[in-house]
């Protein structure tokens, strides 16, 4: 699968370890910046990534900042994008099972790196469930 990852300056140590699992994982993880610790403005990053699920770049993506907070409202401003900010396994489950997420949002200063592994390992292995999810999620637009 196709990931697109993004982070800004306090994502960026979380960004790397999240694209170590993915490859270990056998998929194709794109880090779209940034690149450095100098400050950034989150937005851009979460503009990058949208924009390549959005267009079929990407199949899904994944998204880093401090809380996740800023990621995941800059995210859901794009359509057809369903950001989810989890912070354990339970709210990454049920993100793709009933929400059909598309991309995860998670902060590097309030998820350790395991639960984080463990978050992305959840959210990339659980199917959408559909049925009446589906019906809801296409209230979004």
């Amino acid at each position: 699968m196709k990931i697109a990852v993004g982070s800004d300056h306090g994502g960026l140590a979380l960004k790397t370890i999240v694209l170590a699992l993915l490859q270990e994982l056998g998929h194709d993880g794109e880090d779209v910046g940034c690149f450095d610790t100098d400050s950034v403005d989150y937005p851009q990053f979460a503009d990058l990534v949208c924009g390549k699920v959005t267009s079929g770049q990407a199949d899904k993506g994944i998204l880093i900042c401090g809380t996740g907070i800023g990621m995941s409202m800059a995210a859901n401003r794009h359509d057809n994008i369903r950001a989810a900010l989890c912070s354990e396994q339970y709210t990454a489950r049920m993100s793709r099972e009933h929400n059909d997420a598309n991309v995860l949002c998670i902060g590097e200063r309030v998820t350790g790196p395991g639960i984080a592994e463990e978050i992305v390992r959840t959210w990339l292995s659980t199917p959408f469930n559909g049925g009446r999810h589906l019906r809801r999620i296409e209230l979004f637009n």
